[in-house]
């Protein structure tokens, strides 16, 4: 159901790459609700993925970008106002890799130089992002910027590697950045804890089916799919939310406040029967 929440708004999407992403699926939530919008990836990724369907059916403008790039960020930000027809409400980081992840590097192996890459892609992107809509005064006042975050920011996850770095130094960027972007344009600066979500990225992490089942089992109100994200972004970007900035947002069914479930105790118990 659509309410209009963002009738009027206009903004960028970084980071869809097929329909089970959560970027992917907010761009359609979006265009229900009204927004106009952007998308954008990394040229590889857009070799990669499916994202013209995606533009096609939002009739949004593709606009490669690697995220990593002041140059290429500085285009896309001039592109996307003169496409849209002026200064930006919303802006979406939906961006993660790690190499080593991929290399199957485990962490007390770090490849240090896969390390760096997949640090900026994943976090310092979204400095640099905020850089340059900061500069360019390309957001309107009360505009809200989001970024995906994961809960290994705060605690141990060990196959989730140097990815559990990158999200607590882009949280850290969150909040240090959005002080400044909140005090001069009244714009709002946000991340967004997921639930482990069945992504193309987030499936390439070892052991994912099992720990994403454990999650649900955890959570009281069982785990938050992509499409759960995609409505509470679009709540993030509406106007019913201007006063929310700083924080770092648990969207997980509660399964971060949890010392132990009733379901997950069943299972142990049953297991120590054995």
């Amino acid at each position: 159901m659509a309410y209009n929440l963002l009738k009027g708004k206009r903004g960028i999407i970084f980071g869809a790459l097929d329909n089970k992403s959560i970027a992917w699926k907010t761009a359609e939530r979006v265009h229900e609700e009204g927004g106009r919008f952007v998308l954008t990836n990394a040229p590889v990724a857009l070799r990669m993925g499916t994202l013209s369907e995606l533009g096609d059916k939002t009739g949004a403008e593709i606009i490669p970008a690697d995220a990593t790039s002041l140059e290429d960020l500085e285009s896309l930000v001039e592109k996307a106002q003169e496409i849209l027809g002026g200064k930006l409400d919303f802006v979406l980081h939906s961006i993660g890799m790690s190499i080593n992840v991929r290399k199957n590097k485990p962490y007390t192996e770090n490849n240090y130089s896969f390390t760096e890459k997949g640090w900026d892609v994943s976090a310092l992107s979204f400095h640099k992002t905020m850089q340059v809509l900061y500069k360019k005064e390309a957001m309107n006042e009360w505009g809200s910027i989001l970024a995906l975050t994961y809960a290994a920011a705060q605690r141990v996850f060990p196959d989730y590697n140097d990815m559990a770095d990158n999200k607590a130094y882009l949280e850290s960027i969150a909040r240090s950045f959005g002080y400044f972007f909140s005090e001069k344009f009244k714009v709002r600066v946000n991340t967004i804890s997921q639930s482990p979500t069945p992504t193309t990225a987030g499936t390439g992490v070892k052991g994912f089916d099992g720990f994403m089942a454990f999650a649900d089992k955890m959570a009281p109100l069982g785990n938050a799919s992509a499409e759960d994200c995609a409505d509470y972004i679009i709540a993030m970007f509406s106007d019913l939310t201007r006063k929310v900035t700083l924080q770092n947002l648990y969207h997980d069914g509660g399964f971060t406040k949890m010392g132990v479930s009733n379901d997950v105790m069943t299972i142990f118990e049953r297991g120590m029967e054995k």
